[in-house]
């Protein structure tokens, strides 16, 4: 089924979740968020559905935030953008075309794995808008990738390739483009060969052990947000995007 916002398709135990919004990039708006939680909301909901993969399609993963319109507020069971702080119990896997920048980076890095095209873009750049990476890149780029790495693409806000991800493996595979959907599906029939029980309690056994620090990391962003939010420099960083210019920041 499609809303015009996001498509929802089942082939057999996997659903398959297409970002629609191609126009803007896959910015995520309150709508946007809102089509991503519902979708999800059935998948969760549905015990014929063992397996999802999300994509934004052969172009364009997600460019993260309309900083114009705003992410709208998070969803009562996804958080941000309706899947940030999701507690999954089925695997899901990011096919990324394109760019997968800011909150795009922040989605695919909170699905359990990722298939990226060999021309995907990853990037962190909010520190280059005066804002910060909030939807929990500060504390799970540091535990998926090499601290040093992580640190690097939270302060610099520079691209990062996808051959780079797979060697320090963020990434589970990096195929030609126009390939991700494919190989993601691949993946996803190998996992939903196996028996569905096994495999959720699986997950989640690791996901508790993995988000055991999940706290401290959220309470952590969240000053950090509230000290960006307060500067002359966020005001300014936003503004010089929306207006096309280079920001002129004072550090107040």
């Amino acid at each position: 089924m499609t809303d015009g916002t996001v498509r929802h398709e089942r082939e057999g135990h996997i659903s398959i979740v297409t970002l629609e919004r191609t126009a803007k990039r896959n910015a995520i708006n309150a709508d946007l968020a809102a089509a991503i939680d519902a979708a999800f909301n059935e998948i969760d909901d549905d015990p014929d559905i063992w397996v999802a993969i999300l994509t934004g399609g052969p172009d364009v993963f997600c460019a993260g935030t309309d900083l114009a319109a705003g992410p709208g507020k998070p969803t009562q069971r996804g958080g941000e953008y309706g899947i940030i702080r999701r507690r999954r119990t089925k695997p899901l896997i990011a096919a990324v075309e394109g760019v997968a920048f800011g909150g795009g980076f922040e989605i695919a890095i909170a699905c359990d794995m990722v298939v990226a095209a060999r021309n995907a873009r990853f990037a962190l750049p909010e520190v280059r808008r005066g804002v910060i990476a909030n939807s929990g890149a500060l504390f799970r780029a540091t535990r998926a990738l090499p601290p040093a790495i992580a640190k690097e693409l939270l302060l610099t806000g520079a691209e990062i390739s996808p051959e780079t991800l797979l060697a320090h493996g963020m990434v589970n595979r990096v195929v030609d483009p126009g390939d991700a959907l494919a190989e993601a599906m691949t993946l996803a029939e190998l996992i939903a060969s196996n028996a569905p029980i096994s495999v959720q309690h699986t997950l989640m056994a690791s996901d508790r052990v993995l988000s055991i620090t999940d706290e401290i990391g959220w309470d952590a962003t969240a000053e950090g947000q509230r000290a960006v939010m307060a500067s002359d420099d966020c005001r300014e960083g936003v503004a010089a995007f929306l207006e096309k210019r280079q920001p002129e920041w004072t550090g107040r």
